[in-house]
């Protein structure tokens, strides 16, 4: 097993947090050969570290001379740099595998050093693909946390009355930033926090990732998909339905629903270890493209798609929304016990709207469990 490096803080680096269950907000060093773990760090943060990780090397940036250096006239970061060379020098580390995010200044200095460093995102990646216990609680909270949202927004968008062809709650337009709102509070009172972007979109308000805004439409589709955070573990969720309400879904969308479902389903079936993304996402667009829907498969090259499943089937969810492995034309990794993956067939015509629907699966030893519990149903 290489030796690995890792330099950041908690919050913005996930291959950290991995290793280090807590949330930290200043960067610290972290050195892992043969599962034995080396860190140094602030005295600030020492006490919770030993707590954490009591098999641990601490090793304190006061012990090797950081407060000397800057009153001799160093700024912080150069001495945190130089610290950081004496502490892998006192661990007689001369190489190391690290993630593509380590800083550009770190490696600079480490190698100016002697210290070979190797960029190598996806073996760094494979060490948390496999989540820990902890992890999973967090995913299964952040995943409760997602249906509690998402069936506060079933309720608003199923209890609103059609009026000029638009969706009424309470007097007024129902719309999307109010939906939102709710589902957010939800979240949070489930203690996985919703960020301010999650996605109430139609027809109305943009397409791809915009967030969506301003009237909901009668009688046409309105994907919901929200991603909550857990707080505890930072681990989050991922999922999607799409409603119909104030008039009966039109033939084409009630069929791009029966064909996402039926994808879902397949995928599901096929999910075990061994069985790479993009085995599943071939299988995704078998479905679609059977039914005369275009893919990414079946696009002329060089053309954008807009239109029928023109995105990926899906990819990890962990310390990351998005995080290996990959559920589309890149994935080549064969899945694992301990993956979890969002799946999320949709189908679309570009200014009228589609059908996705997202859930989430934990690889298991045996095939896939789903850990979403959500009803599909498309309209009242």
């Amino acid at each position: 097993m290489p030796t690995f490096l890792l330099h950041g803080d908690t919050i913005r680096h996930p291959a950290i947090r991995h290793e280090v269950p807590l949330e930290i907000l200043d960067p610290f060093l972290v050195v892992i050969r043969d599962d034995a773990v080396s860190v140094l760090t602030s005295s600030l943060e020492a006490a919770r570290l030993r707590a954490a990780l009591p098999g641990a090397e601490l090793l304190l940036i006061d012990d090797l001379g950081y407060h000397e250096l800057v009153e001799g006239g160093m700024t912080s970061d150069d001495a945190m740099l130089e610290v950081a060379v004496r502490a892998l020098r006192r661990w007689a580390v001369d190489a190391a595998v690290v993630p593509g995010d380590l800083p550009v200044a770190v490696a600079d200095r480490l190698r100016a050093a002697g210290i070979a460093v190797e960029v190598d995102a996806p073996t760094v990646a494979a060490r948390r693909r496999v989540k820990t216990p902890a992890e999973l609680d967090g995913i299964r909270r952040a995943q409760r946390a997602a249906e509690a949202g998402m069936a506060v927004a079933e309720r608003l968008i199923r209890g609103a009355e059609a009026r000029d062809g638009l969706l009424h709650h309470n007097g007024g337009p129902l719309t999307a930033e109010r939906v939102r709102s709710d589902v957010r509070a939800a979240c949070a009172a489930a203690g996985a926090p919703a960020p301010p972007d999650i996605m109430v979109v139609s027809a109305y308000s943009g397409g791809g990732h915009d967030p969506g805004s301003g009237p909901l439409p009668a009688g046409l589709p309105i994907e919901v998909d929200l991603w909550p955070r857990d707080e505890a573990t930072g681990c989050w969720a991922d999922m999607t339905r799409t409603f119909v309400c104030g008039g009966d879904p039109a033939d084409d969308v009630l069929a791009w629903h029966g064909l996402c479902q039926t994808a879902l389903e397949r995928v599901v079936e096929m999910a075990a270890p061994g069985v790479p993304g993009r085995e599943l996402f071939d299988a995704a667009c078998d479905v679609f493209e059977e039914a005369g829907e275009p893919t990414q498969r079946t696009k002329p090259e060089g053309e954008s798609l807009r239109d029928g499943f023109f995105h990926s089937l899906g990819h990890g969810v962990g310390l990351e929304v998005h995080e290996e492995p990959a559920l589309g034309r890149t994935g080549a990794d064969p899945l694992v016990p301990g993956d979890v993956v969002a799946v999320e067939p949709g189908c679309y015509r570009n200014g009228y709207g589609g059908v996705r629907l997202e859930d989430l699966l934990l690889i298991t030893e045996g095939g896939a469990e789903r850990l979403t519990d959500f009803r599909y149903e498309l309209a009242p």
